[in-house]
């Protein structure tokens, strides 16, 4: 059960009365506005830890700020009382139907004993019980983030769930791969009015017919056999698709900045990394599949060689995964150096790949690539716009949607975004892999014509990391 309730049983079903904790407040303040026609309960211990957390500049105390400002909006539009609720549908401009109910008076519950009820959680829960009490024939619901808080409100035997209006797929493995695998008849199938030429180098297919009508634009498409194929396609027109060859960056002679292709994917990755007319590139695939390596070294290529970016900018989400370790002293860029250990370890493969010079020729080519590699921290992105750079947002499952708009949006004119992660390793909190920015990016993203994604299924470290990737 979701709280996105069909439109065709609004008139069949009475309204639900869903509970908010704070949480899901302090996560989405928009979602007052997210729960459609169904009424909305905010207990007053929930105003309590909203005013509690509203001081500082992390991204809680901000949405906390957020989401009291808006229930301020929302009372102040409507003159009478509050025991009636206030109608959404004014400050909502639309989008939500039903009433927001603030608690207007003192409740008492009896909670079990083994429930302290001076803990908030606990209040909420008793407000909970009483709602339920006072409405027989209405299903009253807490959502909340907090899995803890669920079991407890289910150990009272009272509905809870989670808040899905965020989650982009409820089944990450449903998620946009970037790459399809073509049935063995499709030539037989498509060849109707079937094209071919060749131009630039590449080979060229107008194919139409029913597999056609499916794909997506800068979907990549691989057939194996006797005649293996791997395309992608360049134009897609209703149930018109145009295939276009790759170029082969598994081969030395195309190699980039030294580093080849080591398998099909990684091979898609490049040739979405190196097209100039792709603006924006997400790359999924768990540890040692080389998501950072082929974008640094495609990175520096376009940068040092063909000159088509200026700098490379790398940034990351600061969340540790053990403790933090406080305050770190110097510039932005000495403060993010423990953040970038990756940036060092790829840029040394990188830096042994550029052939002769011996040690003095090493010595200046890695000062020359980290003239070019500016690192910033997320903190400091607003406001700023980024013109003919290389952008390279490192770890981006743990940013949430908002975040990621918020830094896919400083692309200037001529600068390419490049999103990297893995789903699997999310450390920050109440985030979960179908909420996750990267997700969020990569669902909304598929089809354009200047974006591409590849999801890299093989890891190409070594042996032990990839043995320890299967049973650890």
């Amino acid at each position: 059960m979701t709280q996105r309730a069909p439109r065709s049983t609004h008139s069949k079903t009475a309204a639900k009365l869903f509970v908010l904790d704070t949480n899901v407040l302090m996560h989405d303040p928009t979602s007052l506005f997210r729960f459609e026609e169904h009424d909305i309960y905010v207990p007053i211990m929930t105003l309590e830890e909203l005013d509690a957390n509203k001081k500082g500049m992390s991204e809680v105390a901000r949405n906390a700020r957020q989401a009291s400002r808006t229930m301020d909006d929302i009372v102040t539009s409507s003159p009478d009382g509050m025991e009636e609720g206030i109608p959404l549908d004014g400050p909502s401009h639309g989008l939500a139907s039903g009433k927001l109910f603030l608690q207007t008076e003192a409740i008492k519950v009896e909670l079990p004993e083994a429930l302290p009820t001076a803990k908030g959680d606990n209040q909420i829960l008793a407000v909970v019980m009483h709602l339920v009490e006072r409405n027989p024939k209405r299903a009253v619901i807490l959502v909340s983030k907090d899995i803890n808080m669920r079991i407890k409100a289910r150990a009272l035997g009272l509905a809870a769930q989670d808040y899905f209006n965020d989650k982009v797929l409820e089944d990450t493995d449903l998620l946009y791969t970037g790459t399809r695998e073509l049935p063995a008849d499709f030539w037989d199938t498509h060849a109707k009015g079937m094209e071919s030429w060749k131009e630039e180098g590449h080979t060229w297919y107008r194919v139409s017919g029913p597999l056609a009508a499916e794909l997506l634009t800068n979907e990549f498409v691989f057939q194996d056999g006797a005649q293996p194929l791997e395309a992608w396609v360049a134009e897609k027109t209703g149930r018109t698709a145009v295939l276009q060859t790759l170029t082969d960056y598994t081969h030395q002679k195309n190699n980039v900045w030294g580093i080849t292709a080591r398998n099909r994917e990684q091979n898609f990755a490049l040739n979405l990394l190196m097209n100039p007319e792709v603006d924006f590139v997400t790359l999924l695939g768990q540890a040692g599949t080389g998501k950072t390596l082929l974008t640094l070294a495609a990175g520096l290529t376009q940068v040092l060689e063909s000159k088509r970016y200026s700098e490379i900018i790398m940034t990351r989400v600061t969340v540790p995964v053990g403790e933090d370790i406080g305050f770190l002293p110097g510039t932005e860029e000495e403060k993010m150096a423990p953040w970038m250990g990756a940036l060092e370890d790829n840029l040394d493969v990188l830096n042994g790949t550029t052939g002769e010079g011996g040690e003095w020729g090493r010595a200046a080519t890695r000062d020359l690539i980290r003239s070019r590699i500016k690192i910033k921290s997320l903190n400091f992105m607003r406001g700023r716009t980024f013109i003919n750079k290389y952008l390279i947002i490192d770890e981006a499952q743990n940013l949430t949607p908002k975040q990621m708009k918020t830094l896919i949006t400083r692309a200037g004119p001529g600068t390419k975004v490049v999103c990297l992660g893995n789903i699997a390793q999310i450390d920050t909190p109440y985030l979960t892999e179908g909420s996750s920015g990267l997700t969020f990016a990569v669902d909304r993203f598929k089809g354009w014509a200047h974006s591409g994604h590849i999801t890299l299924q093989r890891g190409e470290r070594s042996r032990l990391a990839d043995h320890a990737a299967e049973v650890l």
